[in-house]
């Protein structure tokens, strides 16, 4: 999770930066919108490589690489100086970053039970509201107070400062994250057995009802399914995460004070992820624990977009991010439940670099409608419609995977060897 909170206030930091940068640039919000998009391209290109990569040479080593090598990119960030070299550094920072995501995810499948994977999938994903709930605050402070300290200006020691925790996590990685449970020196010899043995036997039933091969699970329809369900949710995602602040600035806030209220949004989104994850492993049900969101979120953004009073808007803006950080935990569940192995490695892969495009659009067909239209009403009202639209494609997922879905776990208190029987 800190990792994480790491890899997206460096992923998403440009959207206060360009508070005061693109004036400073004389960047357009197209030309702002196409280079926080274009961040997914090399995303995308490197994301399947790099997670099959990381199976080769296991958790530690890769993550501690990708790790590094973003931070300096994301400090590179700070000396751009036209539109070109903008999008060059955001290329390569996605090159970077690309695999981190999925190969968390798959890393998680290979210490938490099924039972489990919602609410910690759910801690893991809080990174994402927690770096605007404590990098708006904290990217506005450095913004206002060391611009223009030895030259630079306040958004270039933004970069700089915050790209320090990559670097950072980078060397805590390599020197301390075990491969899997069979190498935690955390765990006693006893629990390590216990939670193999759960983690293979759950292993060996999902494959005897459905094996897939590497390429079966770059082909299979659920799968390109779930690609479409994870472009709504970049979408959605990284959308918010990078156009919050113009959005809440619009109110006629100044930038310190739009940094304190983008955290406001941000802190729902959190509380959201916890409850509907806990609530769905509890329930054991994961299709309306998705769709369900994502029809919340809509309407929030619905709300904000019809609404002239500011406190409506933001409640409206609130409303569409609690109801994605409501939806996300649970979208990870389709491709863990259903892939094992180097399977479920290529398909998680797979289902991120496609829905990584959904980063590209987002904030850029945003910058587009903000253009032409002047405001942030159009683009807002776009996000309700991709929200809505991805609904829809989880309830046809979840009809297609209702037996898969619905199989029964081993019981909690099961030991190792009445697991395997």
């Amino acid at each position: 999770m800190i990792c994480y909170f790491a890899a997206f206030l460096d992923r998403v930091n440009i959207g206060f930066a360009a508070l005061t940068m693109n004036q400073d640039l004389g960047f357009s919000a197209s030309v702002f919108g196409f280079g926080a998009g274009i961040f997914f391209l090399g995303y995308i290109l490197c994301e399947l490589p790099s997670n099959l990569l990381l199976v080769r040479f296991g958790a530690r080593i890769w993550i501690a690489r990708i790790l590094i090598t973003w931070g300096i990119l994301s400090a590179a960030t700070a000396f751009v100086w036209n539109p070109a070299s903008f999008y060059i550094v955001r290329v390569l920072l996605g090159a970077a970053e690309a695999g981190f995501f999925p190969g968390m995810i798959f890393y998680m499948t290979l210490w938490f039970p099924r039972e489990y994977r919602a609410r910690m999938f759910a801690t893991f994903n809080i990174a994402v509201p927690l770096s605007s709930m404590i990098g708006a605050p904290v990217s506005s402070l450095i913004i206002e107070y060391m611009n223009g300290l030895h030259g630079l200006a306040g958004w270039q020691w933004m970069f700089v400062i915050e790209a320090a925790p990559a670097v950072i996590m980078g060397i805590v990685v390599l020197l301390a994250l075990p491969e899997s449970p069979r190498t935690a020196t955390f765990l006693r010899e006893d629990e390590r057995i216990w939670l193999s043995g759960r983690l293979e036997a759950e292993r060996a039933r999902q494959e005897s009802k459905e094996r897939f091969t590497i390429g079966r699970a770059l082909t299979d329809p659920r799968v390109l399914l779930m690609c479409l369900i994870a472009v709504g949710l970049v979408m959605g995602t990284t959308g918010i995460a990078i156009w919050m602040p113009q959005f809440v600035k619009a109110f006629g806030l100044s930038n310190l004070q739009t940094g304190f209220v983008t955290a406001i949004p941000s802190a729902f989104m959190a509380l959201a992820m916890i409850v509907v994850g806990r609530h769905a492993d509890k329930t054991g049900e994961r299709v309306w624990h998705a769709a369900g969101p994502f029809l919340v979120s809509a309407a929030g953004f619905v709300l904000a977009a019809l609404s002239t009073n500011p406190v409506v808007g933001l409640i409206g803006l609130t409303i569409g991010a609690a109801g994605i950080g409501g939806a996300s935990p649970n979208i990870w569940i389709f491709p863990t439940t259903l892939l094992t192995g180097a399977a479920a490695a290529a398909g998680i892969a797979l289902i991120n670099s496609v829905g990584s495009t959904g980063g590209f659009f987002g904030p850029t067909i945003i910058g587009w409608v903000r253009d032409a239209t002047g405001g942030f009403s159009g683009a807002q009202l776009v996000l309700a419609g991709v929200m809505a639209v991805t609904a829809c494609a989880i309830l046809v997922l979840g009809r297609s995977m209702r037996e898969m879905m619905q199989r029964p776990a081993a019981p909690l208190s099961a030991t190792p060897r009445e697991v395997r029987s």
